[in-house]
């Protein structure tokens, strides 16, 4: 490995330690209308994120909810040392991407069928410490 690709490694590898990462999978709601509820926290001081999300009347801010939390104590397990009380933890990147699609058939007038799509989603929260 080279001089510079090491340095950059090292680099890449202190932004890191100050990141925490939660991920919910195969959440049986559309994307949809997760990213509805997701781009209101996104950007936002994890306490302000948690305020929105428990006053949120979405069915979808419950498991955003739950799942901030938990990157919140994946920060916590990382940073040991670190006191959250002097550090202002951000949700810096939250991504809801499509999850698998269950297939299933409505009977239709005259003889058809319509087909129903019960959607689900992946989400990925980042969160990223600074001090204050």
């Amino acid at each position: 490995m080279g001089a510079r690709k090491r340095l950059r490694a090292e680099e890449l590898k202190e932004n890191k330690k100050s990141l925490a990462i939660a991920r919910l999978n195969d959440s049986p709601i559309s994307p949809r209308k997760m990213r509805m509820v997701a781009d209101l926290i996104r950007g936002v001081e994890v306490n302000k994120a948690l305020n929105i999300l428990q006053f949120n009347g979405k069915e979808a801010s419950t498991s955003l909810g739950k799942l901030l939390r938990s990157a919140i104590a994946n920060w916590e397990q990382k940073n040991e040392g670190a006191d959250i009380s002097q550090e202002t933890l951000i949700v810096s990147r939250i991504e809801v991407g499509c999850g698998t699609m269950l297939k299933r058939i409505q009977p239709a007038p005259q003889g058809r069928a319509h087909r129903i799509r019960k959607r689900s989603n992946h989400v990925t929260i980042v969160v990223d410490g600074t001090k204050n």
